[in-house]
């Protein structure tokens, strides 16, 4: 490969700055487009890649910026810009990206240490040389059987994008943009990339449904028609705060006394706690709730002590149906007036207290959404599969895609954030016990703006985030949990998981507040490569990254299999 052939040559460097660097390009003719042994060139247009001549070290660089002196701007015309001895000298800025080593221009550095001389030689950047470049992004020398995989093709000069997907995924994922830009195809076709090039799992929550037909190598789990729940007693304590938000000073302390009595009549096999039960009629104790008021203490923190890691783990590990009662029960005295060892009566005071809490989990109880996605009530619906064993059983089989539909889960009550979070929280929990260290798995999220930074508020507004896919972004990587986020308003995602992001494919972006999150995120999207993403065409996206030293725009390749994102249309009278 010759990154220099006097044939492509454009201009010569006339002003160096630490920035940028300025170029004379001695004739109008060589900015344009031209064709050479059947490749074509973009010459020194804007946004077309450049190399320039160096001793030891060759420079790659991008036009973002042309212009004519001002001395000539005044005689310029339609006749005369265009003859072949055309008398103007348009002057074009260059962002320095990487450079190369000339003896050896396969290869490129991140960091442009150096810089170019002024006169140096300026030459149009071949497709063959661009795609070794992208080809070697992040790839390191000990990387073996590293998969490549076709994301596209460039829109300057249509070298074709062989990206390693270590690179692309390795350190997380976000492809954004405005509706309309390609954002759900991207998805597709990455999708497609992993499922064809390699033998790792993707687990997509699919928002909208709009992706139950891109791919053959794909099973599907159905939310919120009761074939598949979510076990309310496979949510962490937190979890269950956030479908009940109880009050921080009056409730928490009943619920979480109600929660552990009601974990320990689980595990008492031998009825060691039977003087807190009540018996029926033949004599039987009803193993429902427990009643302390006026009963000796010793007996029930005994077993709790004796008990204590199965009670005090985090899962709801109880039966929700007896949880109002129990609540009740604990409203008592904390000690008889007349035996310190014992409860006292019933506290009115605190079961007002807790009125608005009990409501909430009758209401619970009673809502046919909550029921149909956590099982509170599983009798009503009948051969209900478990989505955590639905995970499993996928990540056990053949099939490349697990599409989580969410299309049928409602939007009210905050559903749809709990459990996308309790989700996460149970991909993060196997992720730690090394279940994915040998095959990784990429989990995508589309419409990610409807889950992430969300937080539920109790009675008296304090609110508690929902941050498992926070957590995900910040240790996932080094578990071999990835992840990948699609959304059209980046600036609602929490800021720490965007700056967790090492690659962003940012599709069009108008919105001041959209681009500078991503400022803000990527440290290689500089304001240069900012601007395009205004004016950036159907299916085209900035490709930055930690494990890419430049900032690309690229035409991403249709999918095979399509979504279905269609705007419904219009129709004529």
């Amino acid at each position: 490969m010759k990154p220099f052939n006097h044939n492509r040559f454009i201009g010569y460097i006339c002003e160096v700055t630490p920035q940028y660097v300025r170029m004379q390009i001695p004739s109008a003719k060589l900015i344009h487009t031209f064709y050479l042994n059947g490749e074509i060139f973009l010459g020194g247009s804007v946004g077309s890649f450049v190399v320039i001549e160096g001793v030891e070290f060759g420079f790659l660089g991008r036009v973002f910026e042309l212009n004519l002196p001002q001395g000539e701007r005044l005689e310029i015309t339609d006749k005369n810009i265009n003859e072949e001895e055309s008398q103007f000298h348009p002057i074009a800025k260059v962002e320095l990206l990487a450079l190369f080593d000339i003896y050896h221009p396969e290869t490129i550095v991140k960091t442009v240490s150096r810089y170019p001389t002024v006169g140096a030689k300026v030459y149009s950047c071949s497709d063959e040389q661009m795609g070794l470049y992208i080809s070697n992004f992040g790839v390191k020398e000990e990387d073996k059987n590293v998969p490549f995989a076709p994301l596209g093709r460039l829109t300057s000069n249509n070298a074709s994008c062989n990206i390693s997907l270590n690179s692309l995924f390795g350190r997380h994922c976000a492809v954004l943009g405005t509706t309309g830009g390609g954002k759900s195809w991207t998805v597709a076709k990455l999708l497609e990339l992993v499922a064809t090039t390699t033998t790792n799992k993707c687990i997509l929550v699919d928002a909208t449904g709009e992706y139950n037909s891109i791919s053959n190598d794909m099973d599907s789990i159905q939310i919120g028609t009761g074939e598949y729940v979510f076990d309310y007693k496979n949510l962490s304590i937190d979890e269950l705060y956030y479908l009940l938000h109880p009050s921080s000073k009056t409730q928490v302390p009943k619920l979480m006394d109600a929660i552990r009595s009601l974990k320990m009549i689980m595990i008492d096999e031998q009825e060691e706690l039977k003087q807190y039960y009540v018996q029926d009629a033949n004599g039987t104790y009803l193993k429902e709730n427990l009643y302390k008021a006026g009963k000796r203490k010793r007996d029930f923190h005994v077993f709790y002590y004796k008990h204590v890691m199965e009670i005090e783990d985090k899962f709801c590990r109880f039966d929700f149906m007896h949880l109002a009662q129990q609540i009740t029960n604990e409203c008592n005295w904390d000690t008889d007036k007349a035996d310190a060892s014992s409860w006292g009566q019933r506290n009115d005071t605190d079961v007002s207290n807790c009125i608005s809490l009990i409501s909430r989990i009758n209401n619970v109880m009673s809502t046919s959404e909550y029921n149909k996605i956590f099982g509170f009530r599983t009798e009503t619906i009948p051969g209900a599969k478990d989505i955590k064993k639905g995970i499993q059983d996928f990540l056990n089989s053949e099939k490349s895609i697990l599409r989580l539909d969410f299309s049928q889960v409602s939007f009210d009550y905050q559903v749809r954030e709990i459990l996308v979070n309790a989700i996460g929280n149970f991909l993060l929990s196997e992720s730690r016990e090394g279940k994915y260290k040998e095959h990784p798995t990429i989990v995508f999220i589309d419409e990610a703006h409807q889950f992430l930074n969300k937080s539920i508020s109790d009675e008296y507004f304090s609110a508690k985030p929902l941050d498992a896919f926070e957590q995900i972004s910040k240790e996932g990587r080094k578990y071999g949990l990835f992840l990948c986020i699609a959304t059209q308003m980046p600036r609602d995602i929490p800021l720490g998981t965007l700056s967790q992001m090492g690659t962003f494919i940012v599709h069009r972006l108008i919105n001041d507040q959209d681009k500078k999150a991503v400022e803000n995120a990527a440290s290689a999207a500089n304001r240069n490569s900012l601007a395009f993403l205004p004016i950036l065409g159907e299916g085209e996206a900035l490709l930055v990254g930690v494990d890419f030293p430049m900032p690309l725009t690229v035409k991403i390749d249709v999918p095979h299999n399509k979504p279905d994102s269609k705007t419904p249309k219009l129709n004529k009278r």
